[in-house]
């Protein structure tokens, strides 16, 4: 459950435990090939004022290129997060803040999922330590062994 009544919260803190589907909107644009659902578990809970903290875990599967060879690599992603969703205008400018509607009687965290999950992204990845990558003239993956261009010599 992603998207919690505010009068819910009233009462306590809610668990806001579910999946996201790697198909649904608050992914588009985002350019990142999930494998399956994304994960999500935590715990949202009032504040001070209209505010309310939401901590919880985000998990998910994506399968990314190697930058050196381009081979697909299955890459685990996990965030934890720990968010303050405010509707103070003056938490507006701060980049750790969440910004609520004024007076909102429903919490969607989905943005909230989309925006850590994409902090966790590698902006490298690496299908090993060890990648050979591509030959720059033919685009041969070196790490299948050499390829067939001739090689000038070095000079001395």
């Amino acid at each position: 459950m992603l998207k919690i009544a505010v009068r819910d919260l009233q009462r306590g803190p809610v668990d806001t435990d579910g999946e996201v589907s790697p198909s649904d909107p608050v992914f588009a644009g985002l350019d990142l090939p999930l494998d399956g659902p994304v994960s999500v578990e935590g715990q949202l809970q009032a504040t001070e004022g209209d505010d309310f903290l939401w901590r919880g875990v985000i998990r998910a599967t994506a399968t990314i290129a190697c930058r050196r060879c381009l081979a697909d690599v299955q890459v685990q992603l996990r965030r934890d997060v720990d968010v303050l969703l405010s509707s103070d205008p003056e938490a507006a400018d701060d980049p750790s803040v969440y910004p609520l509607p004024e007076a909102a009687l429903q919490i969607d965290l989905t943005g909230v999922v989309r925006e850590e999950l994409a902090l966790e992204v590698p902006a490298f990845v690496l299908c090993r330590e060890d990648c050979a990558g591509l030959c720059p003239t033919c685009g041969a993956d070196l790490n299948a062994g050499p390829c067939a261009c001739v090689r000038s010599a070095e000079p001395a």
